[in-house]
C-alpha cells in the first residue's frame, strides 16, 4: 500500500502569484493531490540509480539504432533521419533534460522502465517549483524530498557551454551566444514552462529572449531570428515528430541549419530515438531480462497481459491493456492509432487503500535530480493528478 501523508491544500491565488496557473482540471477538481506520498531515503536513493542507469543504456541503444540503421524500425519520420546523425555525432548538441516514467520504487515493488519523455516533457514546473511550495506551505522543511531539478538545470545549461562536468568555466567560455525559448501561443502550461526554463537559463548567465513560435523566423543559410536578432541558441517546446510530420518544410530547415552551425537546437533532435517508444524493444533485445525493463515488442507479446501504446503519444491517449489472450481490458481514446505500436508487459502500479494507481516521473539532467508522481487510474490520462512526495 502507498503510504500517503495528508497536507493542506496550496491556495489558488498562490500558486497563480507563482506562475502556475493550470491548477484545476476541465471538471473544476483540483489537478494537485493534497496528499504527498512518503518515501524512505533508500527508495529515493534507489530512483537516482535506476535514471542513470537506464540513461546509459539509452545512450548504448541511441548508438545501437544509428550504427544499424534502424530509424524506420522505432518508428523516426523519414525527414529527420539525417538530422539525428549530425546531431548524435557532434558534442555540442547537448541534451538539456528529459523525464523517465517509472513503474514501482514504492511499497517494496521494483522499479521498471515505462517510458521515457525525453525530447518535450512536462510536469517540469510541478516537480521543480511546486512540490516545494506544497512543503513550504505545510510548514515542513523545503529539502525533505529528492528534488534538485531546478539546480541540477542551472548547471546543465552551463554545460551547453562547457560541454563537460564541471561547469566552474562557464564565464570565461561564454561568448555572448543568445538563447531564445520558444512555446505555442494560446497553451498557458506550456508557456509558463518555458518561461521557467528561460528564468534558469538567464540565472545560468545567457542572454535570453521568449518569443511565440508564430513569431520566430528560419533561414537555412542564416540561422534563427526573432525581430532583428539572431539566435544561437533555441528551446522549443514543440515535439520533433510533430514538425516532421505537420511542419515538413521547417524541419527542412531546420536540418539546413543545423548542418549550417548556424544554432543549436534542444533538446536535440536524436532525443527523438529516446522518446519513440520503439527503443523499448530494442533495449530490451540489448538488455533481456533486465532488472528495469519490461518486456517489449514490436509484435504483441504471446500468453501474458500487456500494454499496447502508440510510438507517439501523450496523456495515456490510444492505450490499451490487453490480457493474455489478446482481449482488451481497458483503453483510452486517444489521436494517435494511425501510429505503429509496441507491445510491452504489464505491470502493477503501486495503489492506495481507494484503488488509485501511482506512477513516478524521474527528471534527468545529466543525471537524477527530482521526483514527482501521478495518481490515476490503470492508464494514466490527461485527467491524473500530480502527487508531491517527502522523503522521511
Amino acid at each position: 500500500m502507498v503510504s500517503l501523508l495528508e497536507i493542506k491544500p496550496i491556495d489558488t491565488e498562490y500558486l497563480e502569484k507563482i506562475g502556475f496557473v493550470w491548477h484545476t482540471d476541465s471538471d473544476e477538481t483540483s489537478y494537485l493531490s493534497n496528499q504527498l506520498v512518503q518515501i524512505t531515503e533508500a527508495e529515493a536513493e534507489a530512483y537516482y540509480e535506476a535514471g542513470n542507469e537506464l540513461y546509459d543504456m539509452f545512450v548504448e541503444a541511441g548508438e545501437y539504432v544509428v550504427e544499424n540503421d534502424l530509424f524506420h524500425d522505432i518508428g523516426i519520420p523519414f525527414n529527420l533521419v539525417e538530422q539525428i546523425k549530425e546531431s548524435w555525432e557532434s558534442d555540442v548538441h547537448w541534451h538539456l533534460y528529459g523525464r523517465f516514467d517509472l513503474a514501482g520504487g514504492i511499497d517494496g515493488q521494483p522499479i521498471k522502465l515505462l517510458e521515457f519523455n525525453a525530447d518535450t516533457p512536462t510536469a517540469l514546473f510541478e516537480t521543480a517549483i511546486v512540490q516545494w511550495a506544497m512543503l513550504k506551505q505545510n510548514d515542513m522543511d523545503e529539502s525533505s524530498q529528492f528534488n534538485i531539478v531546478y539546480d541540477k538545470l542551472l548547471d546543465n545549461f552551463k554545460r551547453l557551454v562547457t560541454l563537460e562536468e564541471s561547469v566552474e568555466e562557464f564565464e570565461e567560455r561564454y561568448d555572448g551566444w543568445k538563447f531564445l525559448f520558444t512555446a505555442i501561443r494560446g497553451n498557458a502550461e506550456e508557456e509558463n514552462t518555458v518561461r521557467l526554463l528561460q528564468h534558469i537559463a538567464t540565472e545560468a548567465g545567457y542572454e535570453t529572449e521568449f518569443a511565440y513560435m508564430d513569431e520566430v523566423e528560419f533561414d537555412s543559410a542564416e540561422g534563427i531570428f526573432y525581430g532583428e536578432d539572431s539566435y544561437e541558441l533555441w528551446f522549443k517546446l514543440v515535439p520533433w515528430e510533430d514538425m516532421a510530420i505537420d511542419e515538413s518544410e521547417l524541419a527542412a530547415l531546420l536540418g539546413d541549419i543545423i548542418a549550417n552551425q548556424k544554432a543549436i537546437i534542444f533538446n536535440p533532435v536524436y532525443t527523438l530515438m529516446f522518446q519513440t517508444k520503439g527503443i523499448m524493444a530494442i533495449l530490451w533485445h540489448l538488455y533481456p531480462n533486465h532488472p528495469l525493463l519490461l518486456n517489449t515488442s514490436f509484435e504483441p507479446l504471446e500468453g501474458i497481459k500487456q500494454v499496447k501504446k502508440p510510438i507517439f503519444g501523450r496523456e495515456g491517449g490510444s492505450v490499451s491493456i490487453l490480457d493474455s489472450d489478446g482481449s482488451v481490458l481497458v483503453s483510452e481514446e486517444g489521436e494517435y492509432d494511425n501510429y505503429e505500436a509496441v507491445y510491452q508487459e504489464y505491470i502493477e502500479l503501486p495503489s492506495d487503500s481507494q484503488g488509485a494507481r501511482y506512477q513516478a516521473g524521474l527528471f534527468y539532467a545529466y543525471e537524477s535530480c527530482g521526483l514527482g508522481f501521478r495518481k490515476g487510474g490503470e492508464i494514466m490520462n490527461n485527467m491524473s493528478k500530480f502527487v508531491g512526495h517527502v522523503v522521511g
